[in-house]
């Protein structure tokens, strides 16, 4: 098994919703940033490319890549899953915290949840996402712009495939 920590952060600009877990979050402006800037998508891309040590998402989708510009997170999120199964690896469970003073995320957070299981593959049960505020303290308490973390439990895709011990048999064959 593997253990991923993904976290991402976009600041606000113009704009009218904030694309966030996949679903249009109405507020009275947008994100700063090079595809649709879902911050929860994005740190669990790299919850994922990280617990199979793949690196991060702009190391995929770099924003330098005009291929990328204005791309749709789900779209990167379900590309990262199948170098994660072809990694020999699937999503054990998932564990998302979305930090924002506003807008409030408790309208939305179970339909963010059910696009992030059907996106990685599971059950709805395999999914959390939660939100908090940051009680007016850093950017997201000034209403900058919104954090997300994620944590990402990777299992092998068999039992006998990815076993994390090695022995020395037929070492030097």
């Amino acid at each position: 098994m593997r253990i991923g920590h993904g976290f991402d952060v976009h600041r606000f600009g113009e704009g009218d919703h904030l694309m966030i877990g996949g679903v249009a979050v109405p507020f009275e402006r947008g994100f700063v940033a090079h595809s649709d800037g879902d911050v929860l998508l994005h740190a669990i891309s790299d919850a994922l490319l990280g617990a199979c040590a793949l690196g991060d998402i702009g190391r995929h989708f770099p924003d330098t890549d005009p291929a990328w510009k204005g791309a749709d997170s789900r779209d990167l999120l379900r590309r990262v899953v199948v170098l994660v199964h072809q990694a020999g690896y699937r999503v054990g469970n998932l564990d998302a915290t979305l930090m924002a003073q506003a807008p409030k995320m408790a309208p939305h957070v179970e339909a963010m949840a059910a696009n992030v299981a059907a996106d990685l593959g599971v059950e709805r049960g395999a999914v959390n996402v939660k939100a908090t505020t940051t009680e007016r303290l850093g950017f997201t308490g000034r209403g900058e712009g919104i954090a997300a973390e994620a944590v990402v439990l990777l299992l092998p895709v068999s039992p006998d495939v990815h076993n994390e011990t090695t022995t020395s048999e037929g070492a030097g064959e």
